[in-house]
């Protein structure tokens, strides 16, 4: 047992859950094996606590660090902000700045509001939208965080949002008179969306451009026409998807402006700053409420989101990741095809990722994971890319992905993938630790 899994069996029974966020559990990747914390990472490199170099082809931070971590440039940016000073009396002027810049890419919208968690910017859009739409209800599509509006949705029927990224969400310590307040409808499924707006006095739809998949018949203008006709308020969550595909939200590339837009992640490569932004009749209902936070003034966030935007302008960011992503989704299918190993992928080309179609799809994902990390990689079956991965490093990563592809054509063939794992296979949705 390596220094990482040594510290986090400890912090099993100092923190609830044991990480602050559950994407982040070992369990999530490798049970028992995971080296759990990092001492340092750079560009795509990652060293554990026992100073084991990896190369990141998994999930970046939490697709946080579009340019790599540790940028230069941006990094450079927040330590001049630290030696001028993070906090004071006076507010930050880069707030107004990051908003100025924010509109420009997005000129449908007339005012931000700044946070710095997704969770927070989602429940300050939906604080707002409820005040300007003047109704509670509100129907949903995709993952939204972790706050009581959104996790309401499962009181009653704790499966309601098992298809919006994490199944077995208990809605545990959410108040039962929010039940009936949210209701999840499916993407590209505009008629059940019709029918809860028929049926429901819905105020507000708040959803993800894309996920999984793109839209299809039209679905993201038929749901903005619904919201005009409606008097709807419509909110594009935007902190997975913003900045991966187009510079500025992916509603860009699909021609269609909501009301209200949401982002994080990649607006700080690494730095904690998330973005509401919308429509002055809209985003003036704040006032008609109370939203406000003392650490939304600190000023390392809205620095780091400057320098990020400006870097990204220049290199043009959102075509270099879109561009790796779609040649690593190209050579994912010709690796399964070569094996006969039938596969589902997913997600925007920058946050891609595939599933086996067997039965055994965790076991062989924890497999990956396993060797692959025996290799010098951390690795699963998705791929959050970053400016970092040059052709040189996805070209050895599939030199490494080949051999485990052989060993799961076995297994899929007679061989008991359990036998060839060392520990629990991971964890595929939300679940307690003991």
């Amino acid at each position: 047992m390596g220094k990482g899994q040594e510290l986090y069996q400890k912090a099993k029974q100092l923190i609830p859950g044991g990480t602050m966020l559950l994407s982040k559990r070992p369990e999530m990747f490798l049970p028992e094996q995971w080296p759990a914390y990092f001492s340092k990472a750079k560009g795509c490199k990652v060293w554990d606590l026992d100073g084991r170099e990896y190369t990141d082809v998994s999930i970046m931070g939490i697709g946080t660090n579009i340019l790599g971590y540790g940028n230069d440039e941006v990094d450079d940016a927040v330590i001049q902000t630290v030696k001028s000073g993070n906090m004071s009396t006076f507010n930050c002027p880069e707030e107004v700045y990051l908003a100025e810049k924010l509109i420009e890419l997005h000129p449908w919208a007339d005012m931000v509001r700044l946070a710095r968690s997704g969770g927070e910017a989602n429940a300050i859009a939906i604080r707002i939208a409820r005040a300007a739409s003047g109704k509670d209800k509100v129907a949903i599509c995709g993952y939204h965080g972790w706050h009581d509006w959104y996790l309401s949705a499962n009181l009653g029927d704790e499966q309601n949002l098992a298809g919006h990224l994490l199944p077995g969400l208990d809605p545990a310590g959410v108040p039962q008179n929010l039940k009936g307040t949210a209701f999840p409808f499916n993407y590209n499924d505009f008629q059940e969306l019709l029918e809860l707006v028929n049926k429901h006095d819905i105020g507000v739809i708040k959803m993800e451009v894309s996920r999984n998949m793109g839209p299809e018949d039209n679905f993201l203008h038929k749901v903005r026409k619904l919201a005009t006709d409606k008097n709807i308020v419509l909110i594009f969550d935007e902190c997975t998807s913003g900045f991966r595909q187009t510079y500025g939200g992916l509603h860009k590339m699909y021609g269609v402006e909501p009301d209200m837009a949401m982002f994080g992640k990649a607006l700080g490569n690494g730095y904690g700053i998330t973005a509401t932004i919308g429509r002055r009749a809209v985003m003036e209902a704040a006032q008609k409420t109370f939203i406000s936070s003392t650490f939304w003034t600190e000023r390392i966030g809205p620095t780091a989101a400057l320098a990020t935007l400006k870097v990204m302008e220049r290199i043009s960011s959102w075509e270099t990741i879109t561009n790796t992503g779609n040649q690593i989704k190209q050579r994912w299918q010709q690796l399964a095809d070569k094996y006969e190993l039938p596969i589902d992928q997913w997600g925007l080309p920058a946050l891609a990722g595939y599933t086996f179609k067997s039965k055994n799809a965790l076991a062989y994902k924890t497999l990956i994971t396993q060797e692959m990390l025996q290799k010098g990689y951390l690795a699963g079956n998705s791929v959050y890319v970053c400016t970092e991965h040059t052709p040189k490093i996805i070209d050895a990563y599939f030199e490494a992905l080949d051999p485990i592809f052989t060993k799961i054509k076995e297994c899929e063939d007679g061989l008991d993938v359990f036998s060839l794992l060392k520990g629990p296979i991971c964890h595929g949705g939300f679940k307690r630790l003991n």
